[in-house]
């Protein structure tokens, strides 16, 4: 639950780079995604076109601040973003790095309060750096994005240690895999991990055939979550045979 919104699926899917807007309208549906990012200052021309295609999906829309530097352009960016797509909901993106993209934690911190003030209902963009995460419930963040790894990286889960601390050490916390995510598998990991959902754009648009990865993705999180419902077995130093020995004739 996000924000009070209950959703039946755990993948959140980006709309940028896909060679055509019917490959994204297919890749959408493949994915069984309720939610999909759009950036407003990345939309570009033909932005009517593009939010009917929004429209038609069916989705809840998560405007995001990709692309801003500051806190200037962060707020700015997510108040239009809330008159274009009527929706408190903003995924706050606010780049420190212009390599890694990693995000600027004390501008993403003020970005936060200010719009968390303003009733916005903020979904940031963050490492796995604990007392970042902190001071970003402090702000008002009722979820956290940490990321897997760099923004396009497909990477994976780079820090798989790190991630597992700030599970358990926001418990009750809704957390999204955000970034950095290359393949299906590593989506399914997430999810076992106990994460509440994954974000990502570039594994499935810049793939071969975005429509079946879109769907491989959906089908990923779905395993991983089942998974860890069901309680994975918690590896061993040793081997532990599969048959019991217990009532074997003894040759």
């Amino acid at each position: 639950m996000f924000y009070g919104t209950d959703l039946t699926s755990r993948l959140m899917l980006g709309t940028a780079q896909y060679p055509s807007p019917a490959v994204l309208a297919e890749a959408i549906a493949a994915s069984g995604t309720q939610v999909i990012t759009v950036s407003l200052r990345r939309e570009g021309p033909g932005g009517a076109g593009f939010r009917d295609l929004v429209a038609a999906s069916g989705c809840r829309v998560l405007p995001n601040t990709a692309g801003c530097h500051s806190v200037s352009e962060a707020v700015t960016t997510a108040r239009m973003a809330r008159e274009v797509f009527a929706t408190d909901w903003i995924k706050l993106e606010v780049i420190g790095h212009a390599d890694t993209l990693q995000p600027d934690p004390f501008a993403t911190v003020e970005a936060a309060r200010i719009l968390c003030d303003e009733g916005f209902e903020v979904f940031p963009y963050t490492t796995d750096d604990l007392i970042v995460g902190e001071k970003l419930i402090e702000a008002g963040c009722r979820v956290l994005m940490p990321w897997g790894a760099p923004i396009g990286s497909g990477q994976g889960l780079s820090d798989v240690g790190a991630l597992r601390r700030m599970r358990a050490h926001f418990d009750g916390v809704p957390l999204v895999i955000d970034a950095g995510l290359g393949a299906p598998s590593e989506a399914a990991r997430a999810m076992e991990l106990g994460f509440d959902a994954v974000l990502l754009n570039t594994a499935v648009a810049r793939a071969g055939d975005p429509v079946a990865m879109a769907r491989a993705f959906g089908q990923a999180v779905a395993a991983g979550r089942a998974a860890h419902g069901a309680g994975l077995m918690e590896p061993r130093d040793m081997a532990a045979p599969s048959t019991p020995v217990f009532g074997l004739a003894v040759l």
